[in-house]
């Protein structure tokens, strides 16, 4: 008799296991999927997502966004460029100013540019989202990391925005470790869409400085 109640308690802890592998698969799909399309849809803005900057220059990883960013406005698929990123302790100048001033000398008008700021993706969207807004602009072209690009869709939509992915396809980030990216990217979408992306966010940097594998993975931009 006691064997029956044994066998029914692996049963379903086997079926869980089963649906969470399944849920973080098609996940995982999803997110490799997204950072493969490339629409041609136009927009009311180019919202460019942060990523490092080194002492006022653009990193090569945030320099390959701007570029991106830039063709896109020259093609004019856009008219407005939204630039985001905060800066970390010790940092002299933010993201978003680095890519500021980075588009300027490209020649994209600084009337042109919309400021936002942030230190994660969540961040980067809402501080944004005010000047966004008072220019009514709801529908934006997200430029960031195939590995990224899911995750700030979603992201962007859960604020209220219409995003349409043109993720960056040179990035020097897709030639390093790119599996721990996508492994970072695969639960950050799936614990965010279960708890919440701006909960997520709050949880993100409740764990910086965590060291624990849990922490680890959720620690992403």
């Amino acid at each position: 008799m006691i064997f029956g109640p044994i066998k029914l308690v692996i049963r379903l802890i086997t079926l869980l296991v089963t649906l969470i592998v399944v849920y973080f698969a098609v996940t995982f799909v999803q997110i490799w999927m997204t950072g493969h399309e490339h629409s041609t849809q136009h927009a009311q803005a180019i919202l460019v997502f942060g990523t490092a900057e080194d002492n006022g220059v653009p990193s090569p990883e945030l320099q390959a966004r701007l570029n991106d960013a830039l063709t896109l406005y020259r093609d004019h698929r856009a008219g407005w460029v939204a630039v985001t990123g905060g800066n970390r302790p010790g940092d002299v100048y933010t993201e978003a100013g680095v890519s500021a001033s980075y588009l300027e000398q490209h020649g994209v008008p600084k009337a042109r540019i919309l400021l936002g700021a942030g230190d994660n993706t969540w961040q980067n969207v809402a501080t944004v989202m005010p000047a966004l807004k008072a220019h009514g602009i709801v529908s934006v072209i997200t430029v960031t990391d195939p590995f990224h690009e899911f995750r700030a869709m979603a992201i962007s939509s859960a604020q209220g925005l219409k995003p349409v992915p043109v993720p960056v396809g040179n990035s020097p980030t897709i030639k390093f470790s790119l599996w721990k990216y996508y492994l970072k990217e695969t639960v950050a979408v799936g614990v965010g869409r279960i708890i919440g992306y701006g909960r997520l966010s709050s949880l993100t940097n409740t764990l910086l400085g965590t060291v624990t594998p849990f922490g680890a993975a959720l620690v992403v931009r």
